[in-house]
């Protein structure tokens, strides 16, 4: 592992000198309040709101709401593709994430941040993997995950933890 930065990254799973741009479009409407409608490929359309308590009218997820969704969902993704990679057997994962922010950032207020000041993200993994795969899939994971990866270059101070526990406990369904 010749340009690795750390023994326990494991190889890309791509060819790391061939440039592959990947294009993501999504269209969205907001007719002049707190509810937005979203399209994203050909999905149904999704919503974003804001809770009633900061003016809006509570019918969907907030904005930041779906950062978080797009950090559980990315690193569910992530953890699939490194656990193939390891060939890291696996049940599900579970995932429970908060954040906090100052609000008067984004009615703003200087020197207070519009976004996110910190975080708690806690990642169960179900598996029987011994415990050295395990802390090597979890780094691998926090190493290729886009969405963990920008809130950190944002500076958001996100506390993430991580447990596994036995595969045969795993009860989820995501259907």
């Amino acid at each position: 592992m010749s340009n690795m930065i750390d023994e326990d990254i494991i190889e890309p799973s791509i060819d790391p000198q061939t440039r592959k741009i990947g294009v993501r479009h999504v269209k969205a409407t907001n007719a002049a309040g707190t509810r937005t409608k979203i399209q994203v490929r050909d999905f149904e359309a999704t919503y974003t709101d804001e809770p009633a308590s900061l003016g809006g009218t509570n019918s969907a997820p907030s904005p930041l709401e779906t950062v978080l969704v797009a950090l559980v969902g990315c690193d569910g993704v992530i953890i699939n593709g490194v656990a193939k990679a390891m060939n890291f057997d696996y049940a599900g994962v579970d995932f429970a994430c908060e954040s906090q922010i100052d609000v008067r950032g984004p009615k703003g207020v200087p020197g207070i941040r519009p976004y996110f000041e910190s975080g708690k993200l806690d990642i169960t993994v179900y598996s029987d993997e011994p415990e050295d795969r395990f802390r090597k899939l979890c780094k691998n994971v926090e190493y290729r995950c886009p969405v963990m990866n920008l809130l950190a270059a944002a500076e958001v101070d996100m506390k993430v933890t991580w447990t596994r526990k036995p595969a045969s406990d795993y009860g989820g369904n995501v259907d």
